[in-house]
């Protein structure tokens, strides 16, 4: 019995840590691909140049492309995790919130295969002379890519909002690091629905997300959660 006792509050311990370690991951990972890899290879508004770019950095497109499983794997991870550790202070919320994010990583998912569309698309249209048909096709993909991806960004800051909220009212973490995200979550979320409207929203509007993934994920990984220093000075 003892030894159970201990080996569950070994896993409870291990559980901001591990949560941390996803956070960092997932936010390094999709940083790489979205403004190292494959930003670089876009030219707004000229479809024709994007299509070469990616037809002669094939390798480079695949490898983000698999970096972007990772993502996709780091956050199933810590959406599950996220609801296991907060749904004790609301259930059907953080379940609400679980759906949302699962949601969002199934629509990552589908952006890559429409991206994988567009390198084959991309490859033939070089390879054939640049065919206006392929160029259209081309287009059509990359823009739908596109919208997966930005209803994913929706259904990321939806789900993070609802699990902020929760980390806010449990001080899981300190209530400045969870008010950070519940700055930075809903102000993506308006920034890529206002871009779904045809708005152009200036880059500032999404960066905040990438410092607050970053500085949570590792304060759970060096100083692990709030809650169990609060129990153990209770104990004491």
């Amino acid at each position: 019995m003892k030894s159970t006792t201990r080996n569950f509050s070994e896993t409870n311990k291990n559980t901001p840590r591990h949560i941390g370690t996803a956070f960092l991951l997932q936010a390094v990972a999709s940083a790489i691909v979205g403004l190292g890899i494959i930003e670089p290879l876009k030219v707004p508004g000229d479809i024709t140049t994007t299509m070469t770019n990616f037809a002669n950095q094939v390798t480079q497109v695949r490898v983000a492309i698999l970096i972007e499983m990772v993502t996709v794997t780091a956050l199933v991870i810590l959406s599950v995790l996220l609801y296991l550790t907060l749904k004790r202070q609301n259930q059907n919320l953080a379940f609400v919130a679980l759906g949302l994010r699962l949601t969002e990583v199934a629509l990552l998912a589908v952006s890559k295969i429409f991206m994988f569309a567009f390198l084959n698309v991309s490859q033939a249209f070089v390879l054939e002379g640049s065919p206006s048909y392929l160029q259209t096709i081309g287009e059509i993909l990359f823009n739908t890519q596109n919208t997966a991806y930005s209803l994913n960004v929706i259904f990321f800051t939806l789900g993070g909002t609802l699990f902020y909220v929760l980390l806010y009212q449990s001080r899981y973490v300190p209530r400045w690091l969870a008010t950070f995200g519940l700055i930075a979550a809903p102000l993506a979320f308006i920034g890529e629905l206002v871009t779904l409207l045809g708005i152009e929203v200036p880059l500032w509007v999404f960066i905040p997300n990438l410092p607050f993934e970053l500085t949570i994920g590792f304060w759970l990984l060096i100083k692990g959660a709030s809650v169990h220093h609060n129990s153990n000075e209770k104990q004491k």
